[in-house]
């Protein structure tokens, strides 16, 4: 089940929250989680050992495809964050460490 990790849960939030879940159970063993950022951004990262092969292009061509086909555009357009890793990758990324400690917004 996908997880809000921080900050407020709005209508947005849960939609978006809704398609992850909707990821999870079609890709078995995925993990996705967001946020609210601030009142224009939401973030999320999902884990999938799918993407280990593949190139970063190819990881964000096929879940932005996943997420456009069950989200308007006006709300896709919140995601300000698409972080897609394998299950080895997290600890070193740049991404993944300010999608779990974020830099506070001022919006």
């Amino acid at each position: 089940m996908a997880t809000i990790t921080r900050g407020p849960s709005d209508d947005l939030v849960e939609r978006v929250k809704r398609v992850l879940e909707e990821y999870e159970k079609q890709h078995t063993g995925a993990n996705a989680s967001l946020y609210r950022q601030n009142s224009a951004s939401i973030r999320v990262r999902i884990v999938d050992d799918r993407f280990g092969d593949w190139s970063k292009g190819k990881r964000h061509d096929y879940a932005w495809k996943f997420i456009a086909d069950r989200l308007s555009e006006y709300d896709a357009e919140e995601i300000s964050m698409l972080l897609l890793l394998a299950s080895g990758e997290p600890a070193s990324s740049f991404l993944n460490s300010e999608f779990d400690d974020p830099v506070p917004s001022n919006l």
